[in-house]
């Protein structure tokens, strides 16, 4: 861990004028655009590049990092996708597609300096789905890699979300939901009233909706939901079957990704925690962490767990 006074250093970083915050230059099928990223702290030696969920959310719920990294001397990036948060937001349709997310992270990468020596790729829920595309493509870059409340198959979480979450709800009330999805009506009130009370309130975030933290409520209310429909669907509660990542099942392809990599999975989480520890087992270098009182955004309702974990795994199997 460095001392706090070299992590502090920005001297001859070019992005000192703005505070470490950046717009890179992406090249996409549609033209080039750019995407908004911030780094925090100096550490020539530990770089975690941050993927935030969705599709379409924000940075902002990863905000917590910042009461614990900064402790631990980790050098990290926040980072809008395309289409998310301060980055553009290009009405293309054809863009919100796996393998061209996978390309931009490895622009980013190669705009950032990051490489094997000090490189670790962290991604939570749909970031999970990138960060596992991105080793599978490019583990030749990476030093670690953390994967967070995603599964390494959609259809297995979906088993999971009908077979276990769903037969745990008032069934009245999950008709209801059903009955909202089937007529296309997700954008009623009621709709999101009935998730919050009986679904992310459990599983997502175990915290009243109204004492949500603030990088929450802001994450959520700048989600973009032209990705997020498109590649998941509607809702929690699975992936929608004519959605783009309906299909996506990467489990047999885990035994190839050999660098350290920590696979995070929760009690409570909207993805199966046995499934998540089977992950960790299949990677050859993989731990896991388990977070017994958190959901799908452990790194709050689980925090001291979540980020103890974290760090550990930073500072000892990718440090």
């Amino acid at each position: 861990m460095p001392a706090i006074g070299s992590y502090l250093d920005s001297s001859g970083r070019d992005d000192v004028l703005s505070g470490g915050a950046r717009r890179i230059p992406v090249s996409t099928p549609k033209g080039e655009f750019k995407v908004w990223v911030k780094r925090v702290g100096n550490n020539p030696g530990l770089r975690l590049l941050l993927l935030h969920g969705g599709p379409g959310m924000t940075h902002e719920y990863l905000e917590a990092c910042d009461s614990y990294l900064p402790g631990a001397g980790v050098e990290y990036y926040y980072y809008d996708q395309l289409g998310s948060g301060f980055s553009d937001q290009p009405d293309e349709p054809s863009l919100w597609e796996l393998d061209r997310f996978v390309d931009e992270v490895e622009q980013v990468r190669v705009a950032l300096g990051l490489d094997s020596g000090n490189f670790v790729l962290y991604g939570q829920s749909w970031g999970g789905i990138l960060a596992i595309e991105y080793a599978l493509r490019y583990q030749q870059h990476l030093r670690g890699l953390v994967i967070s409340s995603m599964m390494a198959s959609v259809p297995a979480y979906n088993a999971y979300a009908e077979q276990v979450l769903m037969p745990k709800m008032d069934q009245a009330a999950l008709a209801e939901i059903k009955s909202f999805e089937a007529k296309g009506d997700t954008d009623n009130p009621r709709y999101t009233e009935l998730l919050h009370e009986q679904h992310y309130i459990h599983h997502v975030l175990r915290i009243p909706v109204a004492d949500w933290p603030d990088p929450v409520q802001r994450a959520f209310a700048h989600v973009n939901p032209a990705i997020y429909v498109s590649m998941q669907g509607p809702s929690e509660l699975g992936i929608s079957a004519d959605a783009k990542l309906a299909r996506w099942d990467r489990t047999e392809e885990l035994a190839s990704i050999e660098v350290p990599t920590l696979v995070i999975g929760a009690e409570h989480d909207t993805m199966d925690p046995a499934h998540m520890e089977m992950m960790a087992s299949r990677l050859p270098e993989g731990r896991y962490l388990y977070c017994p009182d958190g959901s799908h955004l452990a790194m709050y309702d689980d925090q001291q767990t979540y980020f103890a974990g974290l760090i550990d795994f930073l500072l000892g199997r990718a440090g």
